[in-house]
């Protein structure tokens, strides 16, 4: 229990830290060369890949059984406001256009009853994986160096990273994102 506190604590720091970055007026939220508020951060493509995370039933998952899809990495935490936000917009956006390929794949990195309690009040349709020490290298695998949340990777059918983005991702600017993957 102890080790689960200090991980969300260290996460809050992580996040409270990324949005004071973020408001900067130092920090360019349109990178060049990208879209606005969307950048693609370095990735291990291989240990993104290669991940493997137990599932809120505690079953291990392995990341490798979504390629060929459109996948969207979203790492969150149901004490995190932004992440609660747009998790409504990747619910509708599963049910809309799973059937085309879109995967949703949410990252959880709070304690497993807390993830399944709001899990299970949201509705949540896609598939949650859990971690701590994992999920934070799996999140830097993925291009958050900062390790803010939310924290969102988008995947092509290859597999590759096409967009990353740390804050919040509003469910116009997803369906902008992967729509043209699909």
């Amino acid at each position: 229990m102890q080790r689960g506190t200090a991980l969300v604590l260290s996460f809050a720091a992580a996040a409270l830290a990324t949005f004071t970055l973020w408001q900067s007026p130092l920090f360019s939220k349109t990178p060049r060369g990208s879209d606005a508020g969307t950048t693609v951060a370095e990735v291990n493509h291989a240990a993104v890949w290669d991940a493997q995370l137990p599932d809120l039933a505690g079953q291990t998952q392995a990341l490798k059984q979504w390629q060929g899809k459109v996948v969207v990495l979203n790492f969150w935490a149901p004490w995190c406001p932004p992440c609660r936000k747009e998790i409504p917009g990747f619910i509708r956006q599963q049910d809309s256009l799973g059937v085309q390929g879109l995967q949703i794949v949410g990252v959880a990195l709070d304690e497993a009853e807390k993830v399944q309690a709001y899990a299970d009040e949201t509705g949540i349709n896609y598939p949650i994986l859990l971690g701590e020490m994992q999920a934070v290298a799996l999140g830097q695998a993925a291009g958050n160096r900062l390790g803010g949340l939310p924290y969102t990777a988008i995947f092509n059918r290859q597999g590759q990273v096409v967009a990353t983005l740390v804050g919040e991702l509003d469910e116009a600017r997803l369906i902008t994102l992967v729509k043209p993957l699909l």
